[in-house]
């Protein structure tokens, strides 16, 4: 079976305000018309607000590359995710943000990555062998099931520790709660309004939040606990509680660094179950992949310095991540007045960079709806892969666990189509919708056997 990749609906031209805040609330991928998928550039104007949708390749460039510091990051992101990620790096901005780069990236610098490569591959092998036990080609839903391999990753690399350790099931546990009542990006989030303007957000959204921060604490507390004994392991979590900002000499308190945990779980997590996911149902409805993948992987011992021999599984995961890019869309805020394409932008604008547009896009990309793992050879996906794709975002702000989350993503895959065949289900199409990441409105769902 060869199947186009599902993608949601768009909705029509001309709709209400009122109409557009209630597609929103529902799933903002379907929410936007179709013309974004060509635009480069969309002004969405209102008595309230100014809000401008930019796929223009220069643009993306000048806002995040060339004068980041005049597009930070919205505030508005935070009034949803504060709760949980509280000032942690994803969500702050100017020095604060730059004293958190400084005190993090060295812990996910190059030679770093090798070090946390045992963890992934343990946490990919106690996967393989969870799914063993029910790989009888029964439909399973496969999004639990990658949500709690990349879970396991994130405590084995962060914290040294498997997921089935008390505390880390129960931070799992309530992640998974917390996943489907609350948006990374929320109406409030992607337009400027006024301040009555309802923010969509579930009621035990703030009480899930503040049960992971409190378990989180408990984790982090015993890490520095360890570390002023001297018997802390050297993963993640001690590299960055004991690296010192070059400029202020300051390492993380403890509350800084529960915020920090935060989004490590939700980026590391979230992000990779989504593409991990995803990447299973295309491999599952398209064969041949499918089989290039597999073969490739059964050549494949393990060994850190082999990963670059994994060249379709890398491709098919660069893919992966153009068709549903984990995070759909960035919001920045001129900070001045800026002329984009013509138009003048007033300070306090929002600005939206939409990787899921922007990878989609029919002026950019050729087929840019179909997987095509091929495409990275290809001109145009070399030319695409410099200016049009932005799945980790890009310049200063560009995720820090890159490097790490690509590594991850082709060992996971490289172990699961070792040992298993996956196969579409008749009938159960997922369909993409936006929550804290890209994932399915009702699972994705799939045949799992034994190779």
């Amino acid at each position: 079976m060869t199947a186009r990749p599902p993608k949601p609906a768009s909705r029509p031209e001309n709709v209400s305000l009122w109409q557009y805040m209630r597609l929103f609330r529902k799933d903002i991928l379907s929410a936007q018309p179709a013309k974004l998928y060509r635009a480069w550039m969309a002004e969405f104007r209102t008595p309230f607000f100014r809000s401008y949708l930019v796929n223009d390749p220069a643009l993306i460039k000048q806002v995040l590359t060339e004068t980041p510091d005049v597009f930070p990051k919205s505030g508005r992101i935070a009034a949803g995710l504060r709760p949980l990620l509280g000032n942690s790096v994803f969500l702050t901005n100017g020095e604060v943000w730059k004293r958190q780069r400084r005190i993090i990236d060295p812990a996910f610098a190059g030679g770093r990555l090798r070090d946390t490569y045992a963890g992934i591959c343990a946490a990919g092998d106690a996967g393989v062998a969870r799914l063993a036990k029910n790989a009888d080609g029964t439909p399973q839903e496969i999004e639990a099931i990658t949500s709690h391999i990349a879970a396991d990753v994130i405590f084995r690399t962060l914290f040294s520790i498997p997921i089935e350790d008390k505390v880390a099931q129960e931070v799992f546990e309530a992640f998974r709660a917390y996943q489907r009542s609350q948006p990374i990006l929320n109406l409030a989030a992607f337009v400027r309004g006024p301040a009555w303007m309802p923010r969509f957000f579930r009621s035990d959204t703030r009480a899930t939040a503040q049960k992971i921060r409190k378990l989180i604490t408990q984790l982090t507390q015993k890490r520095l606990d360890l570390i002023a004994a001297g018997d802390a392991p050297d993963d993640l979590a001690t590299k960055i509680l004991t690296t010192k900002d070059p400029v202020t000499g300051e390492t993380f308190t403890l509350d800084e660094m529960v915020d920090q945990v935060a989004i490590f779980f939700l980026a590391g997590h979230e992000t990779s179950a989504s593409a991990l996911a995803w990447a299973l149902y295309l491999l599952a409805t398209h064969p041949q992949w499918h089989s290039a993948v597999a073969q490739e992987a059964a050549s494949f011992s393990g060994a850190f310095a082999e990963l670059s021999d994994l060249k379709h599984t890398r491709d098919v995961f660069r893919e992966t991540l153009r068709l549903y890019p984990p995070v759909p869309m960035m919001v920045r805020e001129a900070t001045e007045a800026q002329t984009f394409r013509g138009r003048d932008v007033a300070p306090g604008a929002q600005v939206v960079l939409s990787p899921w547009h922007l990878h989609r896009h029919t002026r950019l990309w050729d087929n840019p709806d179909g997987f095509d793992p091929g495409r990275w050879a290809t001109e145009n996906g070399k030319s695409c892969a410099r200016d049009a794709y932005l799945p980790f975002s890009a310049g200063p702000r560009i995720c820090t666990g890159a490097g790490f989350a690509q590594i991850e993503g082709v060992v996971l895959l490289a172990r699961l189509l070792t040992t298993f065949i996956f196969e579409p289900v008749e009938g159960r199409e997922p369909v993409p919708v936006a929550h804290l990441t890209v994932r399915a409105k009702d699972g994705i769902w799939l045949r799992i056997r034994p190779r």
